[in-house]
């Protein structure tokens, strides 16, 4: 059952990529769930380089919750902002859209990030 997931998830996630990269103008905001954190970071696909990066052990809140992500989202909108990026394209990476992945887009986007 875990192998099918997997599989699953990596054919999602190369039908988004196929479809949205990240550029100077508007770099991807990628998130990545693990059964410990969350994570989200900030890339520029044309140079190859990470521009921003938070994750859950950063912010001052407790456990791989919800409430984590949200903290995730707001502290790398604060930090893609102080390096004067405001406008991303969201990468869901292969997740579905709800709970702690949707809580980053929400916090990014009460962070000041446009998507």
């Amino acid at each position: 059952m875990g192998v099918k997931r997997l599989s699953r998830q990596d054919r999602i996630k190369k039908s988004i990529r196929m479809k949205i990269s990240g550029t100077s103008d508007r770099p991807r905001l990628s998130v990545y769930r693990s059964n410990s954190a969350v994570y989200a970071q900030i890339i520029d696909d044309k140079k190859g380089s990470t521009l921003a990066a938070s994750y859950s052990k950063e912010t001052n809140v407790k456990g791989n919750n919800v409430e984590a992500a949200t903290a995730v989202g707001k502290l790398l909108a604060e930090k893609a902002l102080a390096a004067g990026i405001s406008k991303v394209v969201f990468d869901r990476n292969g997740y579905l859209y709800h709970g702690k992945v949707k809580a980053i887009a929400d916090g990014a986007r009460e962070g000041g990030l446009q998507f």
